[in-house]
């Protein structure tokens, strides 16, 4: 993922390139910012909310976590991917990969991918669980930074078909999530690889193995490693042309074999008209199957205008959104670290709530072990999700932002955008309190559902309620009589008992027509 100190390199190049080389889908949809404004979000995806991801590749298999395949490549004095000054701790990736595996000039990234096997790999299963916790779409990593395809690729031998598991991963995750009933997407992280494979041309700058190039340097791995990047190309996204249409070749051969609901960039909108050609053919695609309606849905790091859905890499919108957005996040380390700490289900509903208040969907990464299963831990909180969306989902899907997203005192925090592109954490450093409460509301306005972030120990007072017409009061998944008031101040609620969890507990208000 991308990492927060990179932020003011996140520029997408307007580079273009001639039609010839960025062929597109005929349909509605030019590759022009005017053109993709006629985007409307489907209703599939504001409906949804919730989304599970897997972000699971050969990266998982030394059990170090996020961007293994680039940092174990940075031993002492290697260059800073920004600013190519050297620095001179070596990263403790880079440490174990040389007490595990070698020195990286013999056994480079490339000697990784074979072993990953992905034996107890179970994609029907893992998506039966996923819809019982709630996911309404999933999404396959595509491709990581690491250059290594997870699709039968006619156009790249690095790929999971040929190499490690032997297995169309897409694919597999695909059948399981439509077989499901689940919107299917995928991501795709390849337009920042060729910058940040960069590493792997380096060499040791001291020690024993000093000068010896490390095996991104040998010509018979090019097209895993890429060629060498020119002195000034250090952005997130190259500046190179040849690079950028390879980009493009790529993605197309993703989108046009497996027709996703949904495709994710890990980047702003990639390479100018080269990035604008490819959402256009996305677009362009769906239109054709569904009688111009371009019900799909591209999702990047940028401001969408109303051309796409903006994606809030582990982040919130500080208030309610115009336009529909995302936030991904993960359970834990993007890929699978030995002795991480997960995110509690408390943590993920209360998230999802404040997320869903603002316009938004959630996309959340549960972290797979490199042999393709979950811990028992996971499992748990999933199930644990699982219980609380049976008795509050109806607050959630098929909802849309009420008058105002929220009251409470993190309502009063400043910055809770998080950092477009990472950055602060996206639960309040001290946590929810009962005061904090979080609004959704029925498409027809006529229900409001108050989500009290934790649960209430006393009588408590709505104050956004103030005003408003109020018919009944209910809470969800409790069958007794709730005892409420209303005044010139709020609405007044007494505690009921026991909760149906204990945490963001939602009440349902029917507002008098």
């Amino acid at each position: 993922m991308i990492s927060p100190i990179l932020a003011a390199t996140l520029l997408a190049s307007a580079i273009g390139a001639p039609a010839s080389e960025t062929p597109i889908a005929g349909g509605p949809f030019k590759p022009t910012d005017e053109s993709l404004k006629q985007y409307r979000c489907p209703e599939w995806f504001r409906d949804a909310k919730f989304g599970i991801w897997s972000h699971w590749g050969p990266q998982a298999v030394p059990r170090q976590g996020d961007w293994y395949a680039r940092r174990m490549y940075e031993g002492e004095d290697h260059p800073d991917r920004k600013t190519g000054k050297p620095v001179a701790k070596a990263d403790p990736a880079y440490l174990h990969h040389l007490q595990n595996y070698g020195h990286p000039s013999k056994f480079g990234y490339k000697d990784i991918i074979p072993l990953w096997k992905a034996e107890r790999w179970e994609p029907a299963q893992l998506m039966a669980l996923y819809k019982k916790a709630g996911a309404r779409y999933f999404v396959s990593m595509g491709t990581h930074h690491d250059n290594f395809f997870l699709w039968d690729s006619k156009i790249h031998r690095w790929n999971s078909v040929r190499m490690g598991p032997k297995k169309d991963v897409v694919k597999l995750w695909q059948q399981a999530a439509r077989k499901e009933g689940l919107r299917f997407g995928v991501s795709e992280h390849l337009g920042a690889s060729f910058t940040w494979f960069q590493a792997s041309h380096g060499a040791d700058a001291k020690g024993p193995m000093a000068g010896v190039p490390y095996d991104g340097n040998d010509p018979a791995n090019q097209d895993l490693y890429h060629g060498k990047a020119a002195p000034d190309d250090r952005g997130w996204l190259t500046k190179n042309p040849d690079w950028q249409r390879q980009w493009f070749r790529s993605i197309k051969e993703l989108v046009d074999g497996y027709q996703p609901d949904l495709l994710y960039s890990d980047s702003p909108m990639p390479f100018g008209d080269i990035g604008r050609s490819l959402i256009a053919h996305l677009y362009n695609q769906r239109a054709a199957e569904k009688g111009g309606d371009a019900d799909v849905v591209y999702t990047c790091k940028e401001e969408s205008a109303g051309r796409w859905v903006r994606d809030i890499e582990r982040g919130v919108a500080e208030g309610i959104s115009p336009e529909p957005w995302q936030t991904d996040t993960s359970i834990g380390d993007w890929y699978y670290r030995t002795g991480q700490k997960y995110r509690t289900a408390k943590e993920i509903v209360q998230m999802l709530a404040d997320i869903v208040s603002k316009n938004g969907n959630l996309l959340i990464n549960i972290v797979q072990t490199p042999e393709g299963d979950l811990e028992p831990d996971m499992i748990r909180t999933l199930e644990e999700i699982g219980a609380w969306i049976a008795v509050n989902g109806e607050g959630i899907y098929s909802t849309r932002p009420w008058k105002v997203y929220g009251e409470g005192p993190s309502t009063r925090a400043q910055g809770q955008e998080k950092g477009r592109f990472g950055g602060l954490k996206d639960v309040p450093d001290k946590g929810y309190t009962a005061a904090d409460i979080r609004f959704t509301a029925s498409k027809d306005g006529g229900t409001v559902y108050a989500f009290c972030l934790e649960a209430p120990g006393a009588p408590f007072r709505i104050g956004s309620m103030a005003g408003e017409k109020i018919a009944s009061v209910t809470l969800l998944g409790h069958r007794g009589k709730v005892t409420w008031k209303q005044d010139a101040e709020g609405l007044m609620i007494d505690p009921v008992g026991p909760w149906p969890a204990g945490y963001a507990v939602a009440f349902k208000i029917a507002l008098a027509r």
